[in-house]
Formats: structure tokens, sequence, C-alpha cells
């Protein structure tokens, strides 16, 4: 069982910038990032393969967020800037244990982080 922990969340103005960052307590395959307003359903944001070399953006973050990864560090990032006021939401990190493709649905991923608060005021 491989344990996630987000960090970096935080309250920011809309255009600001916040990076959030996953820890795993072990090795994972492709990752991703999460979202969920209030009253809305868990969305993609973004996903890396294990090499790194492959990355994937919602359409509505594209050019503004950023993800990395770290497998010395068993750490994912996610680089956010040019923040809007829709992008306030709980952001979840999720990982698969086996598989190095990523998906841009939750059904996809074996482990999940609790979440971290992110709000952009306008």
């Amino acid at each position: 069982q491989v344990q996630l922990v987000e960090s970096g969340g935080g309250v920011v103005q809309a255009g600001g910038s916040l990076r959030l960052s996953c820890a795993a307590s072990g090795r994972t395959y492709a990752m991703g990032w999460f979202r969920q307003a209030p009253g809305k359903e868990r969305e993609f944001v973004s996903g890396i393969s294990r090499g790194g070399f492959s990355t994937y953006y919602a359409d509505s973050v594209k050019g503004r967020f950023t993800i990395s990864r770290d497998n010395a560090k068993n750490t994912v990032y996610l680089q956010m800037n040019s923040l809007k006021p829709e992008g306030t939401a709980v952001y979840y990190c999720a990982a698969d244990r086996t598989t190095n493709t990523v998906v841009r649905t939750t059904g996809g991923y074996d482990y999940w982080g609790q979440g971290t608060q992110v709000t952009v005021s306008s």
C-alpha cells in the first residue's frame, strides 16, 4: 500500500501562483492531479508518466499549469500559475501502482491522497 501526501495548498489572489507537492511512500507509475469543487464531480487536471516524458493537461489549465516529478524523491509537483477563481477546489494526487499510462478518469488510479485546499480569491 502506497500513501500519498499532498501539500502546498492555500489562499491566493487571482493571477497568483501556487506549487503543489505530492509525496509517495513507495514506487508509483502514472500519477495525476484531480480537483473537486463544492457540488461538482472530481475532474482531471494533469497527469504524468513515470519517466516524465508524457504529460497531459485539461484544456482549462493548459499553458498555465506544469506537472513534473522527481522519482528519487517519489514526489510529483503541480506548478499553478495565473490562477483563476474557478480554480478553487480541493486538489487530489493520484497514483497507479502498475500502469504507466496516464488516464483522465478517477477509476484509473489505485491510490489517492487526502487532498489539499486551493482557494483563489477574485
